[in-house]
């Protein structure tokens, strides 16, 4: 028995890893019997590194959310509560729950560009112990400026931090707020911003979950009271020190996502958002039938009614062979 001809369908495939980070997934095979305790210490020093950072400031993680549960661990009493984007990822709250904590939201209006602005959000704040910030923004990609983080952490209780999830930072042309934490460029040093950084987008190393944290260097210390021993595993730490030193593979890859941003806004028969991200927001009318008609068609786009946006769909930045194909096919739907 075989399937019906699917040769003309597009599959989808993730940013691809480095090929430094292949070599050495395979090199750390032999590595697997002993505890991660030199390779977990290599990739922190690798990022502290980086980011010119004290190692204890890098909370190393099973993933982003990894981290978000370490940071939420630290901070949350039963009871406490955090505020969210609306539209946003989702587990910023659960996280919090799962730590015994309350979840408000701060809402993102598509009328407004999504806009992610100081007075939108202390407009929503009330004392919440953590404030969680995205950018570039899941779905929208939008991003905020160090303006407004910096106006959002002295509008915000003394006791609330300010997470922001830089989860994509790669593919955004703003500057990391971690320069808030450190007090570089004229700004000055915060102990109320925290930054979340991943593997699992520019470096392609979705499957290794791999994340960190960027703390604050005071409190930096509640790492080792709050995380699992070992928190990263060998094989995750060798790939992530030789993604860390493959700039090339991650230059690449942040290019070939702003010409997809720019050919998906250019070339796309229906309404799209500007994006810092790699994948870019389409407001199609009735995601689901979009979405559906399209894998029909195999290409999958991300149907944002679960987000709260039943009228757009997400397209992830691919190969141009790739973006091209999704383009016709999507155009085809809105059509039909």
């Amino acid at each position: 028995m075989q399937p019906r001809d699917l040769s003309a369908h597009a599959v989808y495939r993730a940013g691809g890893p480095s090929p430094r980070a292949i070599e050495a997934i395979g090199a750390a095979a032999s590595e697997v019997h002993v505890y991660p305790k030199s390779a977990h210490t290599d990739l922190v020093a690798a990022i502290a590194a980086e980011w010119e950072l004290a190692p204890a400031q890098v909370w190393l993680a099973n993933g982003g959310d990894g981290a978000l549960d370490y940071l939420a661990r630290a901070l949350l009493d039963p009871g406490d509560r955090v505020l969210v984007p609306e539209p946003g990822f989702a587990y910023y709250g659960m996280s919090a729950r799962y730590h015994h904590g309350e979840v408000r939201s701060y809402s993102l209006r598509a009328e407004d560009g999504f806009a992610q602005d100081a007075e939108r959000v202390l407009d929503a704040a009330d004392g919440e112990r953590i404030v969680y910030l995205t950018s570039p923004h899941n779905p929208t990609g939008t991003t905020v400026d160090l303006a407004d983080i910096e106006r959002i952490a002295e509008g915000t209780d003394e006791d609330t931090l300010v997470v922001v999830d830089e989860a994509y930072g790669e593919f955004a042309e703003t500057q990391s707020a971690i320069r808030l934490i450190e007090g570089r460029d004229g700004w000055d040093a915060r102990e109320d911003v925290a930054v979340l950084r991943t593997f699992s987008k520019a470096y392609g190393l979705a499957g290794l979950r791999l994340g960190y944290a960027i703390v604050p260097d005071p409190w930096a210390d509640a790492y080792a009271r709050v995380n699992t021993p070992f928190a990263a595993n060998t094989v995750a730490c060798r790939a992530g020190l030789a993604a860390l030193d493959d700039r090339e593979h991650v230059e690449r890859t942040v290019e070939s996502a702003v010409w997809a941003r720019e050919y998906l806004d250019s070339e796309l028969d229906a309404r799209t958002h500007g994006s810092s991200g790699n994948f870019v927001l389409v407001d199609v009318g009735d995601a689901t039938a979009v979405a559906e008609a399209a894998q029909r068609r195999g290409v999958i786009v991300r149907d944002c009614t679960s987000f709260g946006l039943p009228d757009c769909i997400r397209v992830s930045c691919g190969t141009r062979a790739e973006t091209e194909r999704a383009v016709a096919v999507l155009n085809e739907v809105l059509v039909g």
